[in-house]
């Protein structure tokens, strides 16, 4: 007999945390089922001191998911039971962390708990998306499909977000710069010019005063600003917290120009890529729908989504049903959706509309990054030009100052 403490969900939703016997794991959380408790962890209390009874879900790496998703879809294909495969996956964990987690998981398994669900009380590492396709794979009976499809999605997901970070780059780091030579021009050089100006006397050009007068402005009071900036971030934080400020930003977002439009193909290629994936696998429409419509990421955009799931419940095509949402499926892609549930080819035509597109979003942050660059180089130029003409006016007339 062995010691295990646990953290469990009991019938009325609240959390408890206790400790019991049990001669091994498996039997500590059909003690728990038998009390009406649903476990969120079990460990093993070892050397007097109670292991983590939460897994360090939080430092389980994407990669590390993606891995788990592949091998376990591997093993169930070559007919490992899940059970016996979450063991082995658990054995070969390369870190503390992941072999936690992937305890759990097992544990939870072998206590009677669908994988979705399982995989449900770990929304850190298993976002809805992933939980949603597995719980379709285990109501469809190919569960081991739907793992590769989704260690096969997520890898091109992150592929595509790599290119839009790397595209970000180079322009914040100008932003950056002209930042800093701007803060360093009015903080330390210009306050030491106009100590100078002001020996000698005389007017100085509205311009070069104006440039004194922020530079003044920023060195007296920079923890009001600071201040100001840092309240102005939090509102935006609180605004986005909820659910209506999320929907307002992202309507601001997607009437920007250029960016807007990035926004609205990054979530197609999304949305195609997930409902080819699903319905190449067996999932019902509808079902592959409602999946594919969370996996859009941009709330506005997922909401003209909720009218066309109506209409293919109703019994209409999917390219019929989707001709209401224009700011997300332009009128080419519905041409060739209709033309793909003549032919039955609807899944192979979604997965090659995201190819198609993933690869025209790259052009498009390519151009956008093209025309970023000259663009935040003019801008730095033009401020930091204006700082130093304007300091350099007085020079031109300082034999008139002296005098």
């Amino acid at each position: 007999m062995a010691t295990f403490t646990y953290k469990a969900i009991d019938t009325q939703g609240r959390q408890v945390a206790d400790r019991l016997v049990a001669p091994d794991r498996a039997a500590a959380i059909e003690q728990l089922f038998h009390r009406n408790l649903n476990p969120i962890a079990v460990e093993r209390k070892e050397e007097g001191h109670a292991a983590s009874v939460l897994p360090h879900t939080s430092r389980v790496t994407k990669g590390e998911i993606e891995a788990f998703t592949r091998q376990l879809g591997n093993l169930l294909a070559a007919g490992v039971p899940l059970s016996r495969a979450l063991n082995i996956m658990t054995r070969e964990a390369s870190r503390p962390a992941a072999r936690r987690l992937w305890a759990v998981i097992h544990d939870q398994v072998a206590g009677g708990m669908s994988l979705a669900d399982a995989l449900g009380q770990h929304p850190r590492s298993f976002s809805m998306v992933y939980v949603a396709m597995v719980r379709a794979g285990e109501t469809g009976g190919f569960l081991d499909l739907v793992l590769d499809q989704i260690a096969t999605f997520r890898s091109r997901e992150q592929d595509l977000k790599g290119k839009v970070t790397s595209a970000l780059v180079y322009p914040l780091i100008l932003a950056v710069l002209a930042a800093g030579i701007l803060i360093f021009l009015l903080t330390y050089f210009i306050p030491r010019f106009s100590q100078m100006f002001a020996e000698f006397g005389g007017s100085l050009p509205r311009l070069t005063r104006t440039i004194v007068a922020t530079s003044r402005l920023l060195v007296s009071y920079w923890f009001v600003l600071a201040l100001g900036l840092a309240l102005l971030v939090f509102a935006v934080r609180r605004m986005t917290a909820s659910e209506e400020g999320r929907r307002t930003m992202q309507r601001l977002i997607l009437r920007i120009p250029l960016l807007g439009q990035a926004v609205a193909r990054f979530a197609l290629v999304r949305f195609c890529r997930m409902l080819g994936t699903l319905v190449g696998a067996g999932v019902p429409l509808v079902a592959a729908l409602r999946v594919a419509r969370e996996a859009i990421g941009n709330q506005v955009l997922a909401d003209t989504v909720n009218h066309a799931i109506e209409d293919v419940q109703r019994g209409a095509s999917l390219a019929r049903s989707l001709e209401g949402c224009r700011l997300l499926f332009p009128a080419s892609v519905i041409e060739m959706v209709s033309v793909a549930e003549e032919s039955s080819r609807l899944d192979k035509e979604l997965t090659r509309l995201a190819g198609a597109y993933e690869q025209e979003l790259d052009r498009r942050l390519k151009m956008m990054v093209a025309l970023a660059e000259p663009a935040l180089l003019f801008v730095m130029a033009a401020i930091v030009g204006t700082v130093v003409i304007g300091m350099l006016l007085p020079i031109f007339s300082l034999q008139e100052l002296i005098r």
